[in-house]
């Protein structure tokens, strides 16, 4: 396959994991293994660059921002966005325990590889692994709420959702659907509001710039750790993406029912349970999701293993 094909198709599975609430961008992106490489690109506004733009240096700035990179993902992510975002709701609508069952197997089966990628797991690692699971699992367990609508709350929306977006375990939807943002939002980009799209962008470019450049500290001076806290954030998250659970109570956005606040439960506590639709499918499809990665990670082993011969 081609490398920007590979991108490519890395931005779409990007997009298309945006806009579920619950599913992390970052999350593919370490699935995919094109993570670092992202937050690098994105953390390079930086002296340097500032200067390469003042003396017309455009195409060594290109460069040090891995310019061809991030278009390439970027064309997929927005390709994702406005033409699969309806397909997404509508499986979600329809297909909820399957689909939860596919992204639990990638979401589990990529914290699994990120654990064994620690090459020794020490008790500093063990911590930051049980904080991220805390934070992962308090984040997850938020219940939505109804604000007011203005231009500062899209414009700090966006700022938010972005990091929450480019952090393994935790969804960007999933902070706008808490923020009481989500349906107004994915209306915007179904709508083609531009004005607040625009400003949705603006707060998104500015959080994405300066968090971003702590990620790239974080991964470059403390990787093991943090991809301990990260880890542990995704599996804390993984309450989230639960594929039986029940819904307490729910919201109306946009003429749509989501859940506001829902309660885990087994397979046969399912209301008119059925061993097959219920269980085996699901069970196949999260075996399904962990062989995808496990057998991406292990290709990627080989290819490694080949090189250093």
């Amino acid at each position: 396959m081609p490398k920007w094909l590979k991108i490519y198709l890395s931005g779409v599975l990007m997009g298309a994991a945006d806009i579920v609430p619950g599913v992390s961008g970052g999350t593919i992106a370490f699935i995919v293994g094109i993570y670092d490489r992202l937050i690098a690109a994105l953390s390079g506004v930086n002296k340097d660059s500032i200067m390469m733009l003042f003396k017309g240096q455009f195409k060594a700035l290109w460069q040090h921002f891995d310019g061809t990179f991030l278009v390439i993902l970027l064309a997929g992510i927005a390709t994702s966005i406005f033409s699969i975002a309806s397909l997404m709701t509508e499986l979600m609508h329809t297909y909820p325990v399957w689909l939860w069952s596919f992204f639990f197997g990638l979401i589990l089966a990529s914290a699994v590889v990120l654990i064994l990628a620690i090459p020794k797991f020490h008790a500093r690692h063990l911590g930051m692994l049980v904080i991220g699971v805390l934070i992962g699992a308090s984040l997850s367990m938020l219940v939505p709420t109804q604000v007011g609508i203005n231009w500062l709350m899209v414009f700090c929306a966006g700022m938010i959702a972005i990091c929450a977006m480019i952090l393994p375990g935790i969804s960007g939807s999933f902070i706008l659907l808490m923020l009481g943002m989500y349906g107004y939002v994915i209306g915007a980009i179904k709508d083609l509001n531009l004005a607040v799209i625009v400003i949705f962008a603006m707060g998104a470019l500015l959080g994405l710039l300066s968090f971003s450049k702590l990620l790239h500290w974080l991964l470059q001076h403390a990787k093991q750790v943090t991809l301990a806290l990260l880890t542990g954030i995704m599996l804390g998250a993984l309450t989230k993406v639960w594929p039986w659970k029940e819904a307490l109570s729910v919201i109306e956005v946009r003429g749509k029912t989501i859940p506001s606040e829902e309660a885990l439960l087994l397979p046969w506590q399912m209301a008119n349970y059925h061993w097959l639709q219920d269980l085996l499918i699901p069970c196949l499809l999260i075996a399904l999701g962990a062989g995808i990665v496990l057998g991406a990670h292990y290709i990627s082993l080989q290819k490694t293993d080949a090189n250093n011969k």
